[in-house]
């Protein structure tokens, strides 16, 4: 893995991201089948107070996601997830002072909501679909890449390593090589190493445990352990119950550099990444 210098100032379209500190971005699915929250936002106005409940709340960044990529959801077309994600981004940039990320593998959804003001693109496929890396190229906003073996579909059909984090680390370098030759500087990339994609629980573990070495590719990191199923595992818990194992990640995840923590409970991690920093700031 190599290092790149890093800066701490991101430009986001129109807003500028500050990666000197942590940030918490606000989970928003406007999708019928999400894991978690499927169909409570699928309508715009619904949509947009809960994201105008988050920004309240603290969050510095919205995701906006049209397509579900929980194991064995269903495909979506590229106009269907459109239809679903732009009505949002475009209410969201004209309304809330917020900067909205659009969860999205697809070129087309990538260009449209680039052009209605959107200012970061997080991709779980790591802009691996046909066209992906020249729409993001051509948008000029920064890109999240995230590691997934496989699809949604299929990721959690029996993942192995040797390594996984230098496994991670390999793929999300190899990722950015390709995004330099698209004309993605590294300096536009946000890394995600993928927690629950393609990665049993043992996997997640090790990679949360030893995520530091992920500092070595000289990119801030994007953590997303909300509500996810290595909680549920480790702590035997249903969806609805996994918010204090989610801020135990999250205060873990904080204090090892993570520098955007997504999460569906903006107001409770915001509290976490507020306690850390005061006392990282004491005498």
């Amino acid at each position: 893995m190599t290092s790149v210098q890093s800066s701490t100032r991101l430009p986001c379209g129109n807003r500028v991201l500050d990666l000197a500190q942590t940030h918490v971005m606000g989970i928003l699915n406007v999708t019928p089948d999400s894991f978690s929250d499927g169909g409570r936002y699928s309508q715009l106005d619904a949509a947009l107070r809960h994201a105008e409940s988050m920004v309240l709340a603290g969050a510095t960044l919205i995701d906006v996601g049209g397509e579900s990529t929980r194991p064995g959801a269903r495909a979506v077309s590229p106009l269907e997830e459109l239809e679903r994600v732009a009505p949002i981004v475009e209410r969201i940039h004209r309304e809330l002072d917020v900067i909205i990320s659009v969860d999205t593998s697809t070129p087309a959804v990538m260009r449209e909501t680039a052009r209605l003001g959107a200012g970061l693109i997080n991709d779980v496929r790591s802009l691996r679909r046909d066209g992906a890396l020249d729409a993001a190229a051509a948008t000029g906003l920064p890109v999240c890449l995230m590691h997934m073996l496989g699809e949604p579909g299929d990721m959690q059909d029996n993942p192995h390593y040797e390594d996984v984090t230098r496994e991670v680390g390999d793929f999300l370098a190899e990722r950015m090589a390709q995004c330099a030759l698209a004309g993605i500087p590294p300096e536009r990339i946000i890394l995600d190493p993928g927690f629950g994609f393609a990665k049993t629980l043992q996997h997640n573990l090790s990679l949360f445990k030893h995520m530091e070495a992920l500092h070595a590719l000289g990119r801030p990191l994007l953590v997303g352990v909300s509500r996810k199923s290595m909680i549920g595992q480790a702590l035997k818990r249903p969806v609805g119950e996994r918010l204090y194992g989610g801020l135990a990640l999250a205060a873990l995840a904080s204090a090892n550099g993570a520098r955007i923590l997504r999460v569906h409970d903006v107001a409770e991690t915001v509290d976490v990444v507020r306690m850390i920093a005061a006392v990282e700031s004491a005498e």
